[in-house]
């Protein structure tokens, strides 16, 4: 990357080159040749472009920045994505308020990115070549800091976020339940939400966090709303740490709260509830300090002991045939219901939504060379 900075007045100029060289090969249908797919065929990108950014002070409150970029890519062609930033603050820089708004694009790679299609129960199947994603994208953010007379601080930070996505890569799941199906949606997806986050910091050495996010993300194809698989409406994360000074010891608690998700189902008869139910992971740490720059820790992860197996009568489907030998197949390729497979499942992780291990707990030493 190459670029030139200049400031002009009011104006900070910025413009730059780029050129990025991507060699991609694994062994997977991803980079197979399509004549023989016994025979990796290395993904190969050339990536040159320019950039060109104007901050504005307008002044000493608010600031407008204006940017663009153009990209060649090698396979997918030309992309230009612009972008549109401003920014006020108040005298004390304890209020700042930020309204961006911009376009995106993103080549993904599958496999990468989507760890499920790898499991090998399923296979999988492109249903064209794959185009790279895009999207518009706006948010605004504001953040309040609150001193206290005593010497600690309060801080808020909320932000409003929307994202239009254009060509978005599906991972289709319930069409078949022997295959996972990857195109680009013929629609439109959405993701918004908004999120709050709350610090809190005093003298006596106690700091409080919490933050939440609500967001509705969903795809829309043929006038269909979809919720997005694996994705939950609400998300919740807390931390809690107080330090003893005259003794050197800190107490740290954390914890996460995630709201129910849509979950993958193999068949009609499959009995495990299509949502998630609510769930959390907290942990707790004490740890003790010595001078010589020696710290001992130890806590328990997990406290509630809550696994995604509890309330479902199985988690991964039919675990004991792995091959699926003892399945039977109806005329369209289908499992059918037998004695044996009474809910016509195949052999399928997928409904994994969270960390399988329980309570557990830890104990260490750290040392510190500064």
């Amino acid at each position: 990357m190459f670029f030139y900075r200049k400031l002009i007045g009011s104006h900070d100029l910025l413009a730059g080159l780029t050129y990025r060289y991507t060699y991609y090969d694994d062994n997977t249908v991803v980079t197979a040749n399509s004549n023989n797919p016994d025979i990796n065929k290395p993904s190969v990108t050339n990536l040159p472009g320019f950039f060109l950014q104007d901050e504005i002070t307008l002044n000493d409150h608010h600031k407008l920045l204006l940017g663009a970029r153009y990209d060649y890519n090698s396979i997918h062609g030309s992309i230009l994505t612009p972008r549109v930033n401003y920014k006020w603050n108040s005298a004390d820089k304890n209020n700042v308020l930020r309204l961006s708004f911009g376009n995106g694009y993103r080549v993904a790679n599958v496999f990468t990115e989507d760890h499920s299609a790898l499991t090998g129960a399923r296979e999988v199947i492109f249903e064209d070549e794959l185009k790279p994603e895009t999207s518009w994208n706006g948010n605004v953010n504001l953040v309040k800091k609150i001193p206290f007379a005593s010497g600690g601080i309060i801080g808020f930070d909320a932000t409003v976020f929307y994202t239009y996505f254009n060509n978005k890569i599906i991972a289709d799941y319930d069409s078949d339940a022997t295959k996972i199906f990857f195109g680009n949606l013929d629609g439109h997806a959405v993701s918004q939400g908004v999120s709050l986050n709350v610090d809190l910091a005093l003298m006596n050495g106690l700091k409080l966090n919490a933050g939440a996010t609500a967001m509705d993300v969903y795809s829309v194809e043929n006038g269909q709303k979809t919720q997005q698989l694996f994705t939950e409406k609400f998300t919740g994360v807390w931390s809690a740490s107080y330090t003893f000074r005259r003794f050197g010891i800190t107490l740290d608690y954390t914890g996460n709260l995630y709201g129910p998700m849509r979950l993958p189902l193999l068949s009609d008869e499959d009995p495990r509830p299509d949502r998630s139910p609510w769930w959390s992971i907290q942990n707790i740490q004490v740890s003790k300090a010595f001078g010589n720059g020696i710290e001992i820790y130890g806590g328990v992860k997990n406290l509630l002991n809550w696994t995604p197996n509890k309330g479902v009568p199985f988690l991964i489907a039919r675990p004991h045939d792995p091959f699926d030998k003892l399945v039977d197949w109806d005329a369209n390729g289908q499992p059918a219901v037998t004695a044996e497979n009474p809910y016509a499942l195949t052999f399928d992780p997928s409904y994994v939504y969270a960390p399988n291990q329980g309570a557990r707990g830890f104990i260490g030493v750290r040392y510190s060379l500064y």
